[in-house]
């Protein structure tokens, strides 16, 4: 789908703010309300709008540990990758996994109530893991930048 310059305003803005009104964001735009409705609805049909989320404080809900995992694997083939994503999947404090290429092939972000917490983790779901070769943690000590979704190019 090509985006005009509207809808990057409109993604913009949504991105920033999804509890924004669609009275507003037409407003913002310089669009009235039926259309700039018609534009939203295309984008998420499109599939560039794939949800909308509230952002929490982890510490404040009993989650002040964070921690990069770089787990590899012993084989590569797909289903084994699919498997140990599937594995990760299940586990709710991994809030993200990628697969890397290079020496690591997974690095997965895991938020943990306390170093306990975080260690019965590892021992118990991660390590054990069918096929995982080693894991490598790093524990964040602060974070200085962490800002959602992606910045959106106007023009």
């Amino acid at each position: 789908m090509a985006f005009d310059q509207i809808d990057r305003q409109i993604l913009t803005l949504l991105q920033d703010d999804g509890r924004m009104t669609n009275v507003d964001l037409a407003e913002q735009v310089g669009l009235t309300a039926p259309p700039c409705l018609r534009r939203v609805r295309a984008l998420e049909d499109a599939g560039a709008i794939r949800g909308y989320h509230a952002e929490l404080d982890p510490a404040s809900l009993g989650y002040p540990i964070t921690v990069f995992a770089m787990v590899s694997l012993r084989s590569q083939a797909e289903h084994d990758l699919t498997a140990f994503e599937d594995h990760v999947a299940a586990i709710p404090e991994i809030r993200e996994c990628h697969m890397l290429n290079g020496e690591i092939d997974f690095i997965l972000k895991i938020v943990a109530a306390d170093l306990k917490s975080f260690q019965d983790i590892l021992t118990t779901h991660l390590t054990p893991a069918p096929n995982v070769a080693s894991v490598k943690t790093s524990l964040t000590i602060r974070t200085a930048k962490a800002l959602p979704g992606i910045p959106v190019r106007m023009g």
